[in-house]
C-alpha cells in the first residue's frame, strides 16, 4: 500500500500527467521505494476508483490529450492519516544476504565474484545518493524545487532538512553494505587455501 501514498506524496506538490508523474517518481521517491510503469499506473486507476485522486483530460496538440491527475480532499486526508499511522515493518527480503550464508557451497572465486559484484553495486548506489544530497544542498534537486515551490517559507527549512536526513540514511546504507563486503573478501582470505580452494581445517592442524 505504500505505493498510493508515494504518489500521493508527489501530487500534493502539484497535478501531473501519469507520464510526468513516472518520471518524478524515478528522480524522487523512487530512490527508497521502487516501482516500475506496470504497478503505477494501475495503482492511479484505483486510487482514482476510490477519490483519493481526480483525472482530467487536457488538450496535448490539436488532437491528442492527456489526463492530469490532482489530489482530492479525501485523498489529503488519508496522506495525513498514513503520516500519523505507526509503520508496519515488511519482514526482510535481502537476496545478497542470503547468497551470503551458503557462500561454503561456492567456490572462493565464485565467493570472491559476488562480494565484488556486491562492491559495485553499492558503489554506484553511494554515488547517486551523495549527488542527490549535494544537488539538496545547493537547492538543485527538481521535486525539492518543485515542494519549495508549494511550501510556506517558515516551512522550508525543516522539508530541506528531512530530505537531507533521508538521502544521508541512504549514504550510510550503501557505505555498511561496502564494507560488509569487503570484509566478506577477506574472510574468503582467511578460509581459502594458495590453491583457490576452501582450507581443510583439519589438515592445518597436522
Amino acid at each position: 500500500m505504500s505505493l498510493r501514498y508515494a504518489l500521493l506524496a508527489l501530487l500534493r506538490v502539484g497535478p501531473l500527467s501519469g507520464y510526468e508523474l513516472q518520471k518524478q517518481f524515478s528522480m524522487s521517491v523512487g530512490h527508497v521505494w521502487h516501482a516500475p510503469d506496470s504497478q503505477i499506473y494501475p495503482e492511479l486507476r484505483k486510487m482514482e476508483a476510490e477519490h483519493l485522486i481526480e483525472g482530467e483530460e487536457q488538450p496535448r496538440g490539436q488532437r491528442a490529450t492527456r489526463r492530469i491527475y490532482h489530489v482530492t480532499d479525501a485523498g489529503e486526508q488519508a496522506f495525513l492519516a498514513w503520516m500519523h499511522t505507526p509503520l508496519e515493518y515488511a519482514r526482510v527480503r535481502d537476496p545478497a544476504h542470503l547468497r551470503a550464508a551458503y557462500l561454503e557451497a561456492a567456490t572462493p572465486e565464485a565467493a570472491r565474484e559476488f562480494f565484488r559484484s556486491h562492491i559495485v553495486q553499492w558503489e554506484s548506489e553511494l554515488a547517486q545518493w551523495e549527488g542527490e544530497l549535494l544537488r539538496i544542498a545547493e537547492i538543485a534537486n527538481p521535486m525539492l524545487l518543485r515542494r519549495l515551490a508549494v511550501t510556506a517559507p517558515e516551512d522550508r527549512e525543516r522539508t530541506i532538512a528531512f530530505k537531507r536526513f533521508t538521502y544521508e540514511g541512504l549514504v550510510d546504507r550503501a557505505r555498511g553494505e561496502i564494507a560488509w563486503a569487503k570484509r566478506g573478501l577477506k574472510l574468503i582470505d582467511e578460509l581459502a587455501d594458495a590453491d583457490g580452494v576452501w582450507a581443510d581445517p583439519n589438515a592445518a592442524r597436522v
